[in-house]
């Protein structure tokens, strides 16, 4: 029986994956449990600075670098965990439009009747880019935004978004969506998401056991299978 308990909150963009190494350093830690609560990476933040206790926080870099310029997670255990591409989807026999160049994708996103993206870090990325493109306006009529804990993807699959993005770990798997490809590389959003230590942690060093198998080599190839690069 596991005689430490860890409690991790991670953003959804890495859900699958953190439930992937959780079951992986459990094997090898049998004396260490970790439970994973995972929700909107916004709301995840906002949690952990209203003072709900966690061990282990697990967002975007940047949401990770704020948590600890605010003294909620403790900056020198920060692990870098991995690199994340944004992909892009439409809904399952749905015709595939052409993303294969960043005039082409513009393309895509004018004739889409509806779009999707996230409300975490690669949707204010994508707002920027359309800001960039001078369609910001144009299209704020089509885009439907995904209620906190509901993926991107599931909105294409009921056919409520025509042009989805997300991180490809969000979408690889989703039945009722077929999977375009990645944003051309002009264009690419890539996140970097990175795990530490809670402050009100009292559990430092099964917490660093823990991140150190996480961001260790060992852990590439199984986050290589839910479409991210190791960091």
């Amino acid at each position: 029986m596991p005689t430490t308990a860890l409690t991790l909150i991670s953003s959804m963009a890495t859900k699958a994956l953190l439930a992937d190494l959780v079951a992986a350093f459990s094997a090898l830690h049998p004396d260490v449990s970790v439970t994973v609560t995972s929700v909107g990476g916004v709301d995840a933040a906002k949690r952990v600075v209203a003072g709900e206790a966690f061990d282990i926080v697990a967002l975007a870099s940047d949401a990770i670098q704020k948590l600890a310029a605010s003294g909620h997670v403790v900056a020198d255990t920060r692990a870098d965990l991995v690199h994340s591409a944004v992909a892009v989807a439409v809904p399952a026999g749905a015709p595939v439009p052409d993303i294969t160049t960043e005039a082409t994708l513009k393309a895509a996103v004018l004739a889409a009747p509806t779009l999707g993206y996230s409300t975490g870090p690669s949707g204010v990325q994508l707002a920027k880019l359309f800001e960039r493109w001078g369609i910001a306006q144009q299209i704020v009529p089509r885009i439907v935004t995904p209620p906190p804990g509901t993926s991107v993807a599931s909105l294409v699959a009921k056919g409520e978004v025509a042009l989805g993005f997300q991180q490809l770990s969000e979408m690889t798997g989703v039945p009722g969506i077929q999977l375009i490809g990645g944003l051309p590389e002009a264009v690419q959003i890539v996140t970097t998401f990175s795990a530490a230590r809670a402050t009100v942690s009292a559990q430092a060093d099964a917490v660093q056991a823990f991140l150190a198998f996480a961001a260790s080599p060992a852990t590439a190839d199984l986050k290589k299978r839910h479409g991210m690069s190791p960091a």
